[in-house]
């Protein structure tokens, strides 16, 4: 309940103290409420009551006009989030393109340099220039490619 009634105090003293400026036939006038102030002085009862409305119709106007700039510059800001958001996910996409591709080449590679290391394997075996250390090697290093080409075929 206090809370409530602090809350309404607060918000009714901010509407008393709420002013505005506005020019009017090239003169400013302070509009607080239903007072109208040029400086210092209160001339609500030195105008007419046509050029009140009047003053107050400009007042109108003008916080129209400035909410409508607000509204346009949020609408401006929440755009340029969204497209900050849609280059931020281009980029994650185009990343994620190229690393595919760089897995695609690596595992071809790898499967070139296998089929162009078993063939030389072969020549060399047909050929009967291997020893058996050198076929304990050459074992080696075809199974280190296949586990090589198993592994990248899985980040395909």
């Amino acid at each position: 309940m206090l809370k409530l009634m602090i809350t309404t105090l607060f918000l009714f003293a901010a509407a008393i103290c709420y002013s505005q400026k506005v020019a009017y036939n090239g003169v400013t006038y302070l509009v607080k409420g239903n007072s109208i102030f040029m400086g210092k002085n209160d001339v609500t009862s030195t105008l007419s009551p046509e050029q009140q409305a009047n003053i107050k119709k400009t007042l109108s106007r003008k916080i129209l006009a400035d909410k409508k700039i607000k509204e346009a510059e949020k609408a401006q800001n929440k755009a340029e989030t969204s497209q900050k958001k849609a280059e931020k996910k281009q980029r994650t996409a185009e990343k994620k393109i190229k690393k595919a591709e760089k897995a695609k080449d690596n595992y071809s590679d790898a499967q070139n340099k296998y089929k162009k290391d078993l063939k030389k394997h072969q020549k060399l075996q047909s050929k009967g220039n291997l020893s058996p250390e050198d076929e304990i090697k050459w074992q080696k290093k075809l199974e280190g490619l296949k586990y090589k080409i198993d592994k990248l075929k899985r980040k395909l």
